[in-house]
């Protein structure tokens, strides 16, 4: 797809977010939340994921996934995390990030209480150390350069 496709993308990104949780069943307050934990995730990940190839990334979908699972439900995280991916230019890409969508879906299932209790950016600040030690683990992946 090459540079086009990827911009293509990443500027339709929040409307294809908003009409995946609709999709999703959920309402518009509801949709808007999903913006703004994609947000709150990107900004939590970039602040600490930095200086490490493809931690931000890894880093980000696990605490995404996991919030969003915590405040809606496996199957709606699912659906967002469906359509962020489809359309996407980099099938490997994406295939890592399913992988670390999955694995932020069950630890946000087991730990709805604790993400669900304050704030979205009370969540976040509770994700950090979990996705980070899930990364020093290699529970978290990314696609290495060839």
């Amino acid at each position: 797809m090459g540079f086009l496709g990827t911009a293509i993308h990443a500027a339709t990104g929040v409307p294809r977010l908003y009409a995946a949780a609709l999709k999703a069943g959920l309402g518009p307050s509801e949709a808007l939340e999903v913006l703004r934990i994609s947000q709150a995730a990107l900004q939590s990940a970039a602040a600490h994921g930095r200086a490490v190839p493809g931690r931000t990334n890894a880093v980000r979908h696990f605490m995404w996934q996991a919030t969003l699972t915590a405040r809606f439900g496996v199957d709606a995280a699912r659906t967002i995390a469906a359509a962020q991916e489809s359309g996407s230019p980099n099938r490997r890409d994406s295939a890592v990030d399913e992988h670390n969508n999955a694995a932020g879906r069950a630890w946000g299932a087991e730990h709805a209480d604790d993400l669900t209790a304050g704030s979205v950016s009370a969540a976040m600040t509770a994700l950090v150390p979990v996705a980070l030690e899930k990364w020093e683990s290699d529970e978290l992946i990314w696609v290495k350069p060839h």
